[in-house]
């Protein structure tokens, strides 16, 4: 997959985790990076845990809610360790 794939994945992904976890957004930039880290994430765990052979393929759903996951998971963890409620109300 190329960059500018995981780009537009990241995006997407880091955009609906923020929406779905609530709380103090991380802006443009910071939403990228949360996604395409959560697809990073998430790709492992699909390809290691559920042998999946190429679960980041390109700009298609599975990849996206493979990230979405990944993405949720870094969310939940990174607010666990610094303190911030994992979901607000």
């Amino acid at each position: 997959m190329g960059i500018l794939s995981w780009i537009v994945v990241g995006l997407i992904a880091g955009w609906l985790a923020g929406k779905v976890m609530k709380g103090g957004g991380y802006g443009l930039i910071g939403d990228i990076v949360v996604g395409v880290l959560g697809g990073v994430l998430g790709g492992f765990i699909a390809s290691y845990f559920f042998n999946m052979g190429d679960p980041m393929s390109g700009i298609n759903l599975p990849s996206i809610l493979i990230a979405f996951g990944g993405a949720v998971l870094l969310l939940v963890v990174v607010r666990m360790l610094t303190g911030r409620r994992v979901f607000s109300h």
